[in-house]
């Protein structure tokens, strides 16, 4: 292999492993030039003037591949010093704005922060430098999430604990691991942000009814299979219907079923069913207040997002012909199911 062709190889090697398409860019022009492109044909292709090209190839005649490296300008001096800086993300990580001495305020704003920020070191801030100083530091502008504050975190643990030893034995001594949950549809606070023309604010009809359908489902975590039936209430007779059919669903194989603690999961009624059936069939309970460790509440979200949010239904029949239709739909496509839902 003689010297041009090394370089030929080590440009491909160049563009092959960069993350960057701006060098990305540069190394195939290096590429182009070496494989005998002409300049202006480079350019045409790439969709630069040939001085650009001309520079980088300039660059690298110079100093190899390694001087095409982009060069970041350091940008105006900071504002504050590396201890205020940390001072600042402290506060905001940690505290709320009434924690500093702000009235009547529980939540950050960049406007908050900038009043702070000259308040304390008398350094003035426009709301897009509060903006670029908080990605700076490692900030993101996000909504807050909900955590129940009973859950037991130890217990919470304990469960994975235990569900990854359930994991190991799958396909061995278990056949089936099933996430079970009961949910509401309902056709109301189910608006969200979506894209409509500006100054066009989408409106949702209401009746004002509070309308939908019971739902009582089953979530394979190794296939991704949603098995997932309709009832007109909860209560032990129709969790014990819901068991015999699942039952049905996989007629074959150990399975073991995680759901949460909600009484009719442990009524008097099911237990003897669940002795007839324990060598096919075992219950593994949640610790309690752990939806997020319950993977088929990822199913009802997705759902509800699909084809209730924005939506304005007439009748309970509307829901329940979507509901069915997008559980058919995605059970399609299995592997969806699992990449979105099935990974933990």
């Amino acid at each position: 292999m003689n010297e041009k062709q090394i370089d030929i190889q080590e440009a491909r090697k160049a563009m092959n492993t960069t993350k960057d398409k701006r060098m990305f860019e540069r190394y195939q022009t290096v590429y182009l030039h070496l494989c005998g492109k002409k300049n202006k044909d480079i350019a045409q292709l790439l969709g630069r003037t040939p001085q650009t090209i001309c520079t980088y190839l300039k660059l690298y005649r110079k100093n190899g591949l390694a001087g095409l490296e982009l060069r970041h300008s350091p940008g105006a001096p900071k504002r504050l010093t590396e201890e205020q800086e940390q001072q600042v993300a402290e506060v905001v990580a940690t505290k709320r704005p009434i924690d500093v001495d702000v009235p009547v305020e529980y939540n950050w704003t960049a406007g908050l922060i900038g009043k702070w920020i000259e308040r304390e070191y008398g350094v003035s801030y426009t709301l897009k430098g509060v903006t670029i100083l908080l990605k700076r530091l490692g900030f993101s502008y996000t909504k807050a999430s909900y955590t129940l504050a009973k859950a037991d975190p130890e217990k919470q643990e304990a469960f994975r604990e235990t569900f990854t030893g359930i994991k190991k034995l799958l396909n061995g001594e278990i056949d089936h691991v099933l996430f079970q949950d009961e949910a509401m549809i309902r056709d109301y606070q189910a608006v969200s942000s979506t894209w409509f023309l500006r100054g066009k604010q989408r409106l949702i009809p209401t009746y004002g009814k509070h309308q939908g359908v019971k739902l009582i489902g089953a979530l394979n975590y190794e296939t991704g299979n949603v098995f997932c039936i309709e009832r007109e209430q909860y209560d032990a007779q129709t969790f014990l219907s819901f068991l015999e059919l699942v039952l049905e669903q996989y007629p074959t194989g150990k399975i073991v079923m995680v759901l949460d603690n909600a009484r009719i999961h442990h009524a008097k009624l099911i237990q003897p069913f669940l002795q007839e059936q324990a060598e096919r069939l075992s219950l593994v309970f949640l610790p309690p207040y752990s939806p997020n460790l319950n993977l088929i509440e990822g199913l009802w979200k997705w759902l509800k997002k699909s084809i209730i949010e924005n939506v304005f239904y007439e009748s309970v029949k509307e829901i329940r012909t979507n509901v069915q239709a997008f559980i058919q739909h995605i059970n399609q496509d299995l592997c969806r199911i699992v990449n979105r839902l099935c990974t933990k």
